[in-house]
């Protein structure tokens, strides 16, 4: 453990799987006390008996993100619980695989919701803590779609170019008052959420969520002069810089 991040507190959706997981016990490490928002109480309770040792607090927070009541209540419990915020990690989100014409307006409106307007929220409803942290940082995990665009997914593009805008649109806003925004936007992660909407792939030469987790802890290690905005990752077998 280094002292970088000895202390500070970290919120962070999706907490309960996949990379979300993978932050939360990478950040544990750096004994960071950690708030761990997902929809299932069950999962959190096993990621949190995961950080026995780690010597760090941990906040259960189980709900829904498409509930704007409930990521104001989060906030407010972390302000009580620990009276400090200093990072944001948005890194709740789900995927579509469907053509675009079978894509009902149903289905886009809650993966815009999900992976854009939540984390929309989350920033607005963290804020006034993180402006008030040394270290105030937001992480936003987007995607390869934020850049590309690919077949059978255009919802979920749509919503990750979004997410992309907003992070670079709030970064510029905030950086003159200390709080960093980050985007990590990954290629092909093999998670839950990639097992369902790409069942043919196998997982053969995918990035591991515990790479993402890495990556994460870098961004918030290194808090020098030199800035990071944002970082893409590809898989070992995709061609570079494609």
């Amino acid at each position: 453990m280094t002292q970088a991040l000895n202390g500070t507190v970290a919120l962070i959706t999706g907490a309960s799987g996949g990379i979300g997981s993978c932050i939360v016990r990478r950040l544990a490490q750096e004994g960071v006390n950690l708030a761990l928002m997902g929809r299932d109480m069950e999962k959190l309770k096993k990621t949190a008996a995961s950080l026995a040792g780690c010597g760090m607090q941990a906040l259960l927070l189980p709900g829904d993100l498409l509930d704007d009541a409930y990521i104001a209540q989060c906030v407010s419990q972390v302000t009580a619980q620990f009276g400090r915020l200093d990072i944001l990690v948005n890194n709740a989100g789900m995927a579509l695989s469907c053509p675009f014409e079978k894509t009902t307006m149903a289905e886009f409106d809650r993966i815009m919701a999900l992976n854009c307007r939540a984390p929309y929220l989350m920033c607005q409803a963290a804020l006034p803590l993180l402006r008030r942290s040394p270290c105030g940082t937001i992480l936003n995990i987007a995607s390869v779609n934020a850049h590309k665009g690919y077949p059978l997914q255009s919802a979920y593009s749509a919503s990750k170019h979004a997410l992309a805008g907003f992070t670079k649109s709030l970064a510029s806003e905030l950086y003159r008052d200390g709080v960093r925004v980050h985007l990590i936007s990954p290629g092909g992660v093999f998670t839950d959420m990639v097992r369902i909407s790409r069942p043919d792939l196998t997982g053969e030469d995918m990035i591991l969520p515990e790479d993402i987790a890495e990556i994460a802890a870098f961004l918030l290690l290194h808090r020098t002069n030199a800035v990071i905005d944002e970082i893409c990752v590809h898989r070992a077998g995709k061609e570079p810089f494609l």
